[in-house]
């Protein structure tokens, strides 16, 4: 078979999933089944992975699936806990103090919040985070997911303290190589590697000006009671203030203080700006914005987590900074996590796992149950216990609801992860063929030639979407773009910051980080919608970045120590 008709064929269980999913609106947990068992004969039929190749796929996906699944499971185990300690309450009243407009409640839970929680853990968190609280605070379980989902854009290549550039980009480039040639020309990798993540930072800071409107825009068409563009276009100047209060610390951090905080920074900034301006009406329209009434609601909008005004009453009145402390807390314990060396060894010193399975090179898993964010907003919702006052039927209450809600994403994940793994795994085969993503962006650059660069952040999401993960596209790709930028004799240190944040953007419609958003609300069997909602979001991104990264290489000239002139 032709390496073309290999490429084509590596498509073809994606293009499968996207057809099930947004074109027969299938359920994940139908859909996800059927696009693994091709995945795997591909492999085997196709690929020449050896049967035992991908049963160590299949394995490890499982061992990932349950590491997605605690984090889940702890995100909705830290919101029923406030839900039943009387947090919930107070956290409405403190934003209805802020503003009743639901626009401006978006653009600080989901937004603001949401990069923060993205900086600080990255991994899919911030929609598990921020789509149960926004379901609480009374948005549609569906609305909830979607914003969610949008966050994981702008905030992404510098999420979980800068993993996506450290561990991907880092990880995925051959940088005894490269930095033989660096040394070669009076350079070296600590500049180049500086090019990069500077560069990323400031193409997500041109991007993401706008996400705070997008996102806006998209709850009132689709989720508002008069479906206008209109209603969410009148938050523009309000929407576009708070991008530039998020990007521009955004990008100063990423270009003066390396790839570990800008996400974390620009959050905390935007917030200590955006809140008191939204308290003092600063260029908010006059009048205020609401979903309809919950009875008016289409059903396919209902989670099964939906909280009522009428499920907290009669429970006790706290403050609300008191409501907040356990995501304060949340938050201080992932930043210090990360960054002392001793605590993050100890943290995931408490692994279970396995390494090489079954004899395969390379396959490995392994669940840390403290360092992951589930071990932490576990640990949080103890907390909240002691810090609430709660009874500890309360506790086993909100225990006993966020077990129930974990069962249908675990069925649905089984499928999903294992699938991915086989696509990442499958470079390694009797044939010596590349895995199917690079084949996948192999065809993609043979086919467009010189014009190659604006395609570049759509491979970048193409391996975000397989992988869930811009760590992961980032391992898988950053090699294929610097050789890519090679051949085509231009900078290849802005080829590979376009291939970041191009998977940054492909988080928003990655499959199995849908699904766990979705778990948290209760909101399964529609992630085909969510999708439906999304790509427009990602199109845009990648299109500009794209376009971004052409003025750059064609109009501006852009180099770097290797492409000097170029």
């Amino acid at each position: 078979m032709s390496q073309t008709l290999l490429s084509i064929l590596a498509f073809v269980p994606l293009v499968l999933a996207g057809i099930l999913l947004v074109g027969f609106r299938w359920p994940a947990k139908y859909a996800m089944p059927v696009v693994f068992l091709l995945t795997a004969l591909i492999g085997l039929l196709a690929w020449d992975m050896s049967f035992n190749r991908v049963l160590a796929s299949t394995l490890q996906g499982l061992i990932l699936t349950a590491a997605i699944l605690w984090i889940v499971f702890g995100a909705i185990l830290l919101l029923n806990t406030l839900k039943h300690s009387g947090g919930i309450s107070a956290i409405r009243r403190g934003f209805a103090n802020i503003s009743p407009d639901r626009r401006v409640q978006a653009l600080i839970v989901a937004w603001l919040f949401g990069c923060f929680i993205e900086g600080a853990s990255g991994f899919g968190t911030p929609a598990a985070v921020v789509a149960p609280l926004m379901v609480a605070l009374g948005f549609p379980a569906m609305a909830a997911v979607v914003l969610g989902m949008l966050v994981q854009s702008t905030p992404v290549s510098f999420g979980a303290v800068g993993a996506p550039m450290v561990v991907g980009v880092a990880g995925g480039l051959d940088q005894t190589g490269i930095g033989t040639q660096l040394a070669a020309v009076g350079s070296n990798w600590e500049v180049f590697f500086h090019l990069i993540f500077s560069r990323v930072a400031i193409i997500h800071a041109l991007c993401g000006i706008l996400m705070p409107l997008i996102m806006v825009s998209i709850m009132t068409r689709f989720f508002g009671k008069n479906q206008s563009w209109r209603e969410g276009l009148e938050m523009a100047p309000f929407a576009i203030f708070t991008g530039l209060a998020f990007v521009i610390p955004y990008a100063a951090a990423g270009v003066f203080l390396g790839p570990e905080f800008p996400s974390m920074i620009g959050a905390l900034v935007g917030l200590s700006i955006v809140i008191p301006a939204a308290k003092a009406g600063f260029l908010l329209p006059k009048g205020t914005w609401d979903f309809a009434p919950a009875s008016e609601w289409p059903a396919e909008w209902m989670g099964k987590i939906e909280m009522k005004l009428d499920d907290m009453a009669g429970k006790k009145s706290i403050s609300v900074p008191l409501a907040w402390a356990p995501y304060v807390l949340l938050a201080v314990l992932l930043v210090l996590s990360r960054n002392i060396p001793q605590l993050k060894a100890w943290m995931l010193s408490l692994s279970f796992g396995a390494k090489d399975i079954l004899g395969e090179t390379g396959v490995s898993a392994s669940l840390e149950l403290l360092y992951l964010p589930g071990g932490l907003l576990c640990v949080v919702s103890l907390m909240t216990f002691f810090l609430h006052r709660m009874r500890a039927r309360e506790l086993m209450a909100a225990v006993n609801e966020s077990s129930k809600t974990l069962l249908g994403a675990g069925f649905v994940l089984i499928f999903t992860i294992p699938m991915v793994r086989i696509l990442i795994n499958s470079g390694v085969n009797a044939s010596d063929l590349v895995s199917m993503p690079v084949a996948m962006a192999r065809l993609v650059a043979d086919s467009v030639g010189g014009v190659y660069p604006i395609f570049a952040p759509s491979v970048g999401a193409l391996g975000a979407f397989i992988a869930g993960s811009n760590t992961v596209s980032n391992l898988m790709l950053a090699q294929f773009q610097f050789n890519t930028a090679e051949l085509l004799g231009i900078s290849g240190a802005l080829m590979v910051a376009l291939q970041s944040v191009g998977a940054a953007a492909g988080n928003m419609i990655a499959i199995h980080n849908v699904v766990a958003a979705s778990a948290t609300v209760g909101l399964l069997g529609r992630e085909g919608i969510t999708l439906r909602k999304t790509m427009l979001p990602t199109l845009y991104y990648i299109v500009l970045a794209g376009s971004i990264g052409m003025i750059g290489f064609y109009l501006l000239g852009i180099s770097d120590p290797l492409h000097m002139g170029s």
